[in-house]
């Protein structure tokens, strides 16, 4: 049974036993507390095909976190090729937001958040900063059974300066039989529009990391606090559960990349993607 199977059966968990809880966003969600998937990457790539999914805009955030931007709209740019701001993103929502915007040090900022941590974390003593996804792939390469390869974006210090504090906070690497394996916290889980998005993105961060390490993919472990469906999306959930799985793509890369700052939008493709169509529903922002 592929990834898909035990994500449509975590969306009847919720509506099952879920509680009703009041939300930051006035939403309104169904919640449950403490839940987990296990995806063996060797299956096939992790993407729904309940519905259709936009590969390109996972790839491209993901690929903005690994750059270590703040700003929304060089995400923008690195979709679309253009800075335009008729040319919408996942985080224009959270940049535009009344909450942030007397925050933001120029448009489009959103402060603090994954790839700035990920790439230029603040020593304490204000001494310098820390890639931590460089001394990563490092230590894979060097020492691969150390327990301290986590990559972690819940900075306390520095939560007040993020447009939306880390929902992904935290991930742990582990290489074994020559596989890279990886396993995430999520503290809060938008199981309908977000999840999909964290499923494909770190499987595309394990793929793309044991390709510059020259190991292959073993498992996704994703493991979440606060797991909900908003109360809005419920209609769609019930919708996308009526639908039959299909065959997952696998990911193809284009070129040998060395570096894990080499990558570009078009160096991996899906191949064999097949999907119903695509499920509308608003972001709660």
């Amino acid at each position: 049974m592929t990834f898909e199977y035990h994500l449509l059966n975590l969306y009847h968990d919720i509506l099952s036993n879920g509680e009703h809880r009041e939300d930051r966003t006035g939403t309104g969600t169904i919640s449950v507390f403490g839940r987990q998937l296990r995806i063996n990457l060797q299956e096939g790539f992790p993407i729904l095909t309940t519905k259709k999914m936009g590969f390109k805009s996972i790839f491209a955030e993901l690929l903005w976190f690994i750059e270590g931007s703040s700003d929304e709209r060089r995400l923008a740019e690195i979709l679309y090729g253009t800075r335009d701001e008729s040319k919408q993103t996942i985080w224009s929502g959270n940049a535009n937001a009344d909450y942030w915007k007397s925050n933001a040090l120029y448009e489009g900022d959103l402060g603090r958040v994954y790839g700035v941590q990920w790439r230029y974390w603040q020593k304490p003593d204000g001494s310098g900063e820390i890639d931590q996804l460089s001394q990563i792939i490092s230590q894979i390469k060097t020492d691969p059974t150390n327990r301290r390869m986590i990559l972690s974006a819940w900075n306390v210090g520095e939560l007040h300066m993020m447009a939306l504090p880390p929902c992904h906070m935290m991930a742990q690497f582990y290489v074994s039989k020559g596989k890279l394996s990886c396993q995430m916290y999520q503290r809060s889980v938008d199981s309908f529009l977000g999840l999909p998005y964290n499923i494909s993105s770190y499987a595309m961060l394990v793929h793309m990391i044991a390709h510059v390490t020259d190991l292959d993919v073993g498992e996704l472990i994703m493991t979440f606090g606060d797991t909900h469906i908003y109360s809005n999306h419920v209609e769609q959930v019930k919708e996308q559960i009526a639908r039959t799985t299909l065959e997952l793509p696998s990911l193809k890369f284009n070129r040998k990349i060395s570096s894990i700052d080499d990558f570009k939008l078009n160096d991996c493709v899906l191949v064999g993607y097949n999907s119903h169509p695509s499920i509308k529903a608003e972001m709660a922002v």
